[in-house]
């Protein structure tokens, strides 16, 4: 697509024109798609001016001193409530009277918000139409008693004679007045008339109608500071908030229309976020409903500590609930839960063990309850002995700050060396210059590895233990019972565990200024103590932070804007113009997201910015990892994030991955993985972080962003010239900077072309021989493992025979408990076999020569006839039995002589050799597909040799016996070498058919893939699914025997044979991608999958192999302002825009805003990863 595809398209266009001025006026459809009558427009307006007129009554009797200004207020909100009760019910009545008639079809939105049947200015249509009324009645009584409030409220605010007193001015006043009322309007038309819909959007669907309650909030908290300027004493600080504040109130239609207001459920959880953050201590939390917890308890320890009579205790319990608050109470709560189950029930434990939290060991809770004690003796202790003194160069306090210095400064430079590059700019000297090979990156790396440790005991032991000491000598500690001490200390103790290097910073920024000003007068020491200014460089250190990585992104999409080629548009040049022309225009919107710490919204993602509303860290509503596109390729993700949570946890403690803060946002890419990261929550010694996945399948957008983060990394890891000098970040535009290598435990990816192999003839040919030995090594290892199943069963049963049959699982095959319950082994139907089918023609006579064995005096049923059962109970029974040892009838006891006459009826094979029953083949696989002539034809070609050694390498039940006389004994047993004959040459018809031809490389790919051509073999083996399974793996595995021998070189003898197939058998899946087990061998880590397959467009047949194996993953951090900033975008412009587009330009490829890659990292349903974490606690201790 080229840079000048449309940002919307013209139905788009011609919706969004016809949106916004109704969200700008509150909801008035004044631009609609067809002439309408004029009474639609007439209502509306009579309808939008009405709280206007009854305000304008109160206010006028006010004016005439004919009542009182509260009177008034009162006048005017009950006139309201009255109408605002009115328009409800009118609204009830006309859906009550209105006969809906609902078809079935696409829905339009401008058809349905815009075009509507009238035939009349007060017909139930019409009123639906301009007043579409609540959905719930609660919200009907709601609404209206809100609307008169504000109204009255409203009145009482915007009097002529209170605005006159805030401005002296006239000419203010009746603007104000004017467009107050205006302002006013638009919050109740929105309120109690129609809902528009807001530029602000934070949920995909406003289910309970809380949208209606923006705009009415803010009218309320613009009253209510004015109504602290009225009943409390004069403050002059609160005078100008209220004179700035009615200033505000006129231009609160334009925020509305802007978007830069939040709605109330986003205000809710930002407003906690940061007041937990910066006034209480605390991190942005991993949900929500942590959040308001934390919240509270919180907010409940900065309250208890205003009540502590004593200094002492005072710092006994701010450092204790600090350390506290700081850990991840949750998991160590849940650790100490499953500790006390497992001590009552192991098999409970068992089942908690699974959990997705991280658990806990004894030694963890030890480490935290000595470092609670320790932290608790240490500042008591200073506190009581110590004694106070004002802050100079010699006093205790100082000293302490100047170790603090020292720290900060270690701490830093350990943590810069860590990365790949200092600054984001530098190359660092220190770093490994080989990253392509673990073993050769974890020895070079072996120094940094040191150095990480040394950081981790300063930051994790010493500076929370000197920053105690610091701020328990500070002689604010002695005023009791003020509520700033309270605040800032709160803070303070908790913030020295919550986040250390942050905490850290502050106290150094805030001892430096101490040392370098000693001006009491001065209003940074007069006015406040040591816990506020370190509450307010906790705010500016974080603003610094914002504001910096603004700036970075505003260059970073003015600059592409034009160097980017396929960014530039007819329309750039302008933009740029406009972006110099107003420049301090766009410095306040910039300083103004900061201030309020919300995304700045590139519009559609070109150089228009404006302000996005302030939202949580998460900036999506609803729980983390709850949703996500799965597909195929979600279980690569799944099998590798627990070995990348563990490495990342590593990383983090080191300093590798820079400053961790919640909101920072990293990405990795293995091959075709890319893995989005993003840290929800930072504690003591842990953070939570959720990863996504995203998709492998990639588009052409995608790809050429994964190419960009390639050369991106490359660059920083790859490159032989970077070994000999040091240079710079060459991509340090880019909003991605690479940070570091992390090993990890993963699947890695080799697709290969198999022409030259399956095309050969030769190979072939020699393929069919390798099927049939591959097929009489897995049927023999099968039926050995299933009589060893039962045999287990056997032993463990005090009868020989149970009386319900208890199957437990082993090699897909299922028993069923009673005859009507089978599925695929019926007892009745176990009777229905022929001796045509196995001995062809043949009476119930012996072979001669050794050969198949029918017992005398057998009844064999004729095919497809009822069979007769006695009436007595005693010979119903007996055929039970005998039908049950028929089905059981591997690894059951061999019977003697008397005990066969008993059975007359069941046609069992007498073996030479006793032991043969463990290695007998279930009997509803002897039917034939294949009359006994062909097989005598094919026998042939049965691999005997291998059949005999196959058997000479299998174990014995009781190691006490003669195992090699046994094996000998049962290789000699030409009953059971027909079975295995008869089963595997049918299979092998099956597979190939009767014709002796060499098998093309598509029959081979079909076969496969299961797509056997049709033949009576077909059917006769899909009629047996345990045998059709097992043939088609060893087909499989023939074929991948095929593929080594071609690659390896031809197999010498039988044990390598063996070898080969063992090694399958244990260490690969060999099947398709789209298969169950395939997903299940991921998440079980087989060591190797493999996998056929067929490129169209090449036509040529490909082999992916799959290796787990330990590899190196490159990590890079995130410009966090540029996700959010394009997130808000994507906010804005799928919900309120419904610029779904899938060509639209704000999802085109952007090289240097990874435009693509982070709207598929957004939360469903506005992205698309195919995988996503619920957060994971990663310990970094």
């Amino acid at each position: 697509m080229g840079p000048d595809v449309p940002l919307l398209n013209d139905y788009k266009q011609d919706f969004f024109l016809k949106r916004f001025p109704q969200t700008i006026l509150g909801g008035p459809r004044f631009k609609l798609g067809y002439c309408a009558p004029p009474h639609i427009y007439i209502n509306q307006i009579i309808l939008f001016l009405m709280p206007w007129v009854l305000g304008g009554i109160g206010t006028l009797l006010y004016q005439l001193d004919i009542l009182k200004d509260y009177y008034s207020a009162a006048l005017s909100g009950g006139l309201m409530l009255f109408v605002a009760f009115v328009i409800q019910m009118t609204s009830l009545y006309a859906k009550k009277k209105s006969v809906t008639i609902e078809r079935i079809l696409n829905p339009d939105t401008l058809t349905d918000e815009d075009e509507y049947e009238s035939s009349g200015c007060a017909d139930a249509e019409t009123i639906k139409f301009i007043i579409p009324g609540k959905k719930y009645m609660v919200n009907t009584i709601f609404h209206s008693v809100l609307a008169g409030v504000i109204c009255g409220l409203g009145t009482w605010y915007l009097l002529p004679n209170r605005i006159t007193l805030l401005y002296g001015n006239i000419g203010g006043t009746v603007l104000i007045f004017i467009f107050g009322w205006v302002t006013l309007c638009i919050a109740e038309y929105s309120l109690i008339v129609n809902t528009a819909t807001e530029t602000a959007a934070f949920q995909t669907l406003d289910t309970y109608e809380f949208t209606a309650l923006m705009r009415p909030l803010y009218i309320i908290f613009f009253i209510a500071v004015d109504l602290a300027h009225r009943f409390t004493i004069n403050l002059p600080a609160l005078e100008q908030v209220n004179q700035i504040l009615h200033i505000l109130f006129v231009f609160l239609p334009f925020m509305w229309a802007l978007g830069t207001l939040p709605p109330p459920d986003a205000l809710f959880l930002w407003g906690m976020e940061q007041v937990l953050e910066f006034g209480l201590g605390g991190s942005p939390m991993s949900s929500h409903l942590r959040l308001i917890v934390m919240f509270l308890v919180s907010a409940g320890t900065s309250i208890a500590s205003y009540f502590i009579p004593s200094t002492v205790g005072v710092v006994l319990f701010m450092s204790g609930f600090g350390f506290l608050l700081s850990l991840n109470l949750s998991v160590i709560g849940h650790s100490m839960l499953e500790g006390i189950i497992r001590q009552r029930a192991s098999t409970k434990s068992k089942i908690l063990h699974n959990n997705s939290k991280k658990q806990l060991g004894w030694q963890e809770c030890l480490f935290y309850f000595i470092l609670l004690v320790l932290a608790l003796i240490e500042g008591s202790l200073l506190h009581f002995f110590a004694g106070f003194s004002a802050f100079s160069k010699t006093s205790p306090q100082t000293i302490i700050s100047y170790i603090l210095m020292v720290l900060f400064i270690v701490t830093w430079l350990l943590r810069e060396i860590q990365s790949v590059y200092v600054f984001g700019i530098f190359r660092n000297p220190f770093f490994p210059k080989d990253t392509r090979t673990v073993t050769l990156f974890l020895e070079k790396q072996t120094r940094l590895v040191k150095v990480g440790v040394v950081r981790r005991i300063l930051l994790t032991l010493v500076s929370p233990f000197a920053m105690i000491a610091f701020l328990s000598l500070d002689s604010s500690l002695q005023v009791l019972h003020s509520v700033s001490v309270c605040i800032g200390f709160t803070r303070a103790f908790r913030m020295v565990w919550q986040n250390t290097e942050n905490a850290l910073l502050e106290m150094v920024v805030v001892s430096l200024m101490q040392l370098l000003v000693f001006n009491k007068d001065l209003w940074w020491n007069r006015s406040l103590d040591t816990g506020i200014r370190l509450l307010l460089v906790g705010i500016i250190r974080d603003r610094l932070l914002q504001l910096i990585t603004k700036l970075q992104f505003v260059v970073a999409v003015l600059l592409t804007s034009w160097t980017e080629k396929k960014q530039r548009r007819k329309s750039t040049t302008t933009l740029i113009t406009l972006n110099i022309v107003f420049f301090p225009v766009v410095m306040f919107f910039i300083f103004l997201s900061t201030l309020l710490s919300s995304p700045l919204l590139p519009l559609f993602t070109l150089p228009v910015f404006l302000v996005g509303f302030p939202r949580p860290v998460q900036s999506w509503p609803g729980p983390v990892g709850i949703t996500a596109c799965i597909c195929p390729d979600t279980v690569y993700y799944e099998q590798m994030v627990p070995s990348l949570s563990a490495a990342l946890g590593s990383a983090m403690a080191a300093g590798s991955l820079g400053l961790i803060l919640p909101g920072s946002h990293y990405l990795c890419r293995f091959q075709d993985r890319l893995i989005w990261i993003l840290i929800l929550e930072r504690g003591y010694t842990y953070c939570c972080i959720n990863i996504k996945g995203l998709e492998l399948q990639e588009t052409s957008c995608h790809t050429v962003e994964a190419r960009r983060v390639d050369e991106v990394f490359e660059a920083a890891f790859e490159k032989e010239e970077n070994s000999r000098t040091l240079l710079l970040n060459e991509h340090f535009g880019n909003i991605l900077t690479p940070c570091t290598v992390l090993p990890v435990r993963l699947y890695s990816d080799a697709r290969n072309i198999l022409s030259g192999i399956i095309d050969s003839n030769e190979n072939l040919q020699e393929f069919k021989g390798d099927f049939l030995k591959v097929l009489v090594w897995v049927l023999v290892q099968y039926c050995y493992k299933r009589a060893k199943t039962l045999k287990k069963l056997d032993e463990t049963e005090t009868n020989v025979v149970p009386p319900p049959i208890r199957q437990s699982e082993c090699n897909n095959s299922s028993y069923p408990q009673n005859p009507s319950d089978t599925d695929s082994l019926n007892l009745e139907t176990l009777d229905e076999w022929s001796d045509n089918d196995f001995l062809d023609d043949e009476s119930t006579t012996k072979k001669e020569n050794g050969k198949l064995k029918v017992l005398p005096n057998t009844s064999l049923p004729i095919p497809g006839s009822v069979e007769s059962q006695s009436t007595d109970s005693n010979s119903a029974e007996t055929v039970s039995e005998d039908k049950l040892y028929k089905a059981v009838a591997l690894g059951l006891p061999v019977l003697d002589k008397g005990k066969q006459k008993e059975m007359t009826h069941l046609p069992l094979l007498e073996f030479s050799c006793s032991h043969s029953q463990l290695l007998n083949i279930p009997e509803e696989w002897r039917s034939s597909c294949l009359p006994k002539s062909r097989i005598d034809e094919i026998k042939q070609l049965f691999p005997e040799d291998w059949y005999q050694f196959v058997l000479s390498q299998l174990e014995s039940f009781h190691p006490k016996e003669n195992l090699l006389n046994i094996l000998e004994e049962i290789a000699k047993d030409e009953v059971l070498k027909d079975l295995y004959i008869h089963a595997v040459m049918c299979c092998y018809f099956s597979f190939f058919g009767i014709d002796d031809m060499v098998p093309s490389p598509s029959h081979i790919f079909r076969a496969y893939n299961s797509g056997i051509p049709w033949s009576l073999g077909l059917d006769w083996l899909t009629e047996k699914p345990e045998l059709f399974q097992q043939a088609l793996k060893a087909f499989r595995y023939a074929f991948k025997l095929m593929l080594d021998k071609a690659s390896l070189g031809p197999i010498e003898n039988f044990r390598d044979l063996v070898s080969y197939l063992e090694e399958y058998e244990h260490d690969w899946y060999i099947g398709l991608i789209s298969d169950e087990e395939w997903q299940k061998a991921v998440i079980q880590e087989r060591p190797y999958l493999f996998s056929l397959g067929h490129d169209p467009n090449m036509g040529v047949y490909t082999g992916r192999v799959l290796t787990l194996q330990e590899l190196l993953v490159h990590v890079g951090k995130l410009n966090a302002e540029a996700v959010r900033g394009q997130w808000a975008n994507l906010s804005w412009e799928l919900l309120y825009a419904t610029n779904d587009d899938e060509e639209r330009y704000s999802i085109q490829a952007h090289p240097v805003l990874l435009r693509n890659l982070t709207v598929q990292a957004a939360d469903p349903p506005l992205g698309y990863p195919v995988y996503s974490s619920k957060p994971l606690h990663v310990p970094l201790i």
